[in-house]
């Protein structure tokens, strides 16, 4: 039976990135308290649990739940997370289940001391790495590849040579050498916060897939999956962590290293701009809100209509309708307002309600629609599930016609590097044409940014060129993926939770 307190009972039309990460290293700081405000700001990164752990050099303490960072976390809960290091992470599950053995970061003891990891990202070689695990007769308590991660670096580094690993000794810190061998034995998307009993440590895939910022505090230093919690916690941005980096965060600030040689093209997934990152976040020193509004001008420029009014799906696609006005010169309005917490409600409705979802979530500005011809504007369409109420709805507050437009690519392939969108029966874009999706949502006319234009308004906004991964567009993916990935006879072995964290 599904625990409606922790899921949204309607399931918005988006792809969900799958975590977002925090660590600070911060002496005379309270630590805890601000790990629960940067996992407040990544929020939106995932909202099915939370979870911190702070360690003082000697003992580790944690605390993790089920829930919003806001249900899990409380005053009384904090105030035992004392010391001066801690890691933090907000979780959004896709295969692993929502149990709370899955809720990160895991915390294990090793004969280096304590080690605590959050992941944000997917492990393709995670079936291959868990096989090894258990024939070397460790016990696996979760269904997270997050754990198999933790796992690999408390065992001795050498053991990975049986699978290719050359070990690197030019250090006297042995969690160097094992987070080597640890890069080296995986494959996949990974950003990471690690603790130990003397340092954080932030890590990026050779590729580097997921971002992972770096900030610094008057006492100390902190990482994220994103900017906006370095601001919100009074942190000033430094850099990004680079592909393949490890960065060391301890007593003597920040120490990097080259953890494993970066791929020859970097791949930022490229949904950090279309609809993931906070809007006031920064990728690649550009404001994530601009990049959006200069993908919206794009799409006005490839796929103008003759419309009354610019309307966007709050809160994500706002940018993008504006971008869309000015370009146009068509006046931008209001047409839709978000109920942005009856989504996730302790109370199940029934089944006359479930069918008016989209009801509960928006409501229609009618003063607003009524006998105009509206665009409106989304970020993206993936399963196709809510864009067909959506555009009813804004017809029954009187608009006379409703023109879609979708200020990325379609999604016409699944993602295997952390985000859900895992099977291509699942896409709408996969199994129809334009046209046929614009008849199923019912729509007057439907465009989408071209692929190129989506890459030529990121180049402008952010003054240089660089390349990103565009796989769920393209189907060009980065790294290798394993054929059973995309077999359809995976679902069972997703179901069963061996494979995503």
């Amino acid at each position: 039976m599904t625990n409606y307190s922790n899921v949204d009972f309607w399931e918005e039309d988006r792809p969900h990135d799958e975590c977002g990460v925090f660590g600070v290293y911060a002496p005379g700081r309270d630590v805890a308290r601000l790990s629960f405000f940067a996992l407040y700001a990544l929020q939106h990164r995932g909202q099915e649990a939370a979870g911190i752990v702070v360690g003082d050099g000697r003992r580790t303490h944690a605390h993790k739940g089920l829930g919003l960072v806001s249900q899990v976390f409380n005053e009384t809960n904090l105030s035992p997370l004392q010391g001066h290091l801690a890691v933090g992470h907000t979780r959004y599950s896709t295969t692993g289940g929502q149990h709370i053995r899955n809720v990160q970061p895991y915390l294990i003891e090793t004969m280096y001391g304590s080690l605590g990891l959050a992941h944000n990202g997917n492990l393709t070689n995670a079936l291959t790495l868990r096989q090894k695990l258990l024939e070397r007769g460790v016990g696996l308590s979760s269904t997270s590849d997050t754990e198999l991660m933790t796992q690999i670096l408390a065992s001795p580094p050498e053991v990975w040579g049986a699978i290719g690993l050359q070990v690197d000794n030019d250090t006297d810190d042995k969690w160097i050498v094992r987070i080597r061998a640890m890069m080296a034995a995986v494959e996949g998307a990974y950003s990471l916060a690690i603790l130990t009993k003397d340092a954080i440590y932030a890590v990026r895939d050779p590729h580097g897939l997921r971002p992972l910022s770096l900030g610094k505090l008057a006492e100390g230093y902190v990482v994220a999956s994103e900017t906006c919690a370095l601001s919100t916690i009074g942190a000033d941005y430094e850099r990004y962590v680079q592909p393949g980096e490890i960065v060391r965060i301890d007593a003597n600030g920040l120490t990097s290293y080259q953890g494993i040689e970066p791929a020859p093209k970097r791949s930022l997934c490229v949904f950090e701009y279309v609809y993931f990152a906070r809007p006031d976040s920064i990728l690649d020193g550009q404001v994530i809100h601009k990049v959006r509004q200069n993908m919206g001008r794009q799409m006005a420029r490839e796929a103008s209509v003759d419309a009354d009014i610019v309307i966007g799906v709050p809160d994500s696609a706002t940018p993008a309708a504006i971008g869309y006005s000015l370009e146009s010169g068509i006046a931008f309005s209001e047409g839709l307002t978000k109920n942005r917490y009856i989504g996730r409600t302790f109370i199940q409705p029934d089944d006359v309600l479930r069918r008016e979802s989209v009801r509960l979530k928006y409501n229609a500005l009618t003063s607003n629609l009524e006998g105009k011809r509206v665009v409106l504007v989304d970020d993206s369409i993936v399963r196709g599930n809510t864009s067909r109420p959506l555009v009813q709805l804004i017809r029954d507050g009187g608009a006379k016609e409703v023109h879609v437009r979708v200020s990325s690519p379609p999604v016409k392939h699944p993602c295997f590097m952390g985000v859900d969108m895992a099977t291509y029966k699942e896409l709408i874009a996969h199994k129809m044409d334009i046209q046929g999706i614009c008849e199923h949502i019912g729509a007057d006319s439907l465009d989408y940014l071209s692929l190129p234009g989506m890459l030529q308004a990121i180049q402008e906004t952010v003054g240089f060129e660089n390349t990103y991964c565009t796989a769920c567009f393209s189907g060009d993916y980065p790294i290798k993926i394993p054929d059973w990935l995309f077999a359809e006879s995976r679902d069972k072995m997703l179901f069963e939770g061996v494979w995503g964290n």
